[in-house]
């Protein structure tokens, strides 16, 4: 099954099962990673899935949307990496992609 790494800001990775076409949020929240909240369920309204994704893997990811950009407007810290990760579906071109966490998400 594809994998996904999420790094903690102290560094600690959390390595998570993600099947294609399951959001990026929701295989986090499966696995209880620390840092990704997915109050809204997915449906990009809550920012708290909020991500940073290397720029190596920017384009596999896709742009945010107009939606997602707005959202994005009032998380914590954002910068030029920042994405939320339910907007994020796992796809072949992701297998062994690496995302960073914000210290918190607001």
């Amino acid at each position: 099954m594809p994998t996904v790494t999420f790094v903690e800001q102290d560094g600690t990775e959390h390595e998570v099962n993600a099947p294609e076409g399951e959001s990026l949020m929701q295989a986090a929240v499966n696995e209880l990673i620390p840092g990704i909240e997915g109050d809204c369920g997915g449906l990009c309204a809550c920012g708290t899935c909020h991500v940073y994704v290397p720029e190596e893997w920017a384009a596999a990811c896709g742009a945010a949307d107009e939606l997602e950009q707005g959202i994005l407007a009032f998380a914590y810290a954002v910068d030029d990496r920042s994405r939320l990760c339910c907007q994020i579906h796992m796809k072949e071109a992701l297998v062994g992609l690496v995302v960073h966490l914000p210290d918190r998400q607001y």
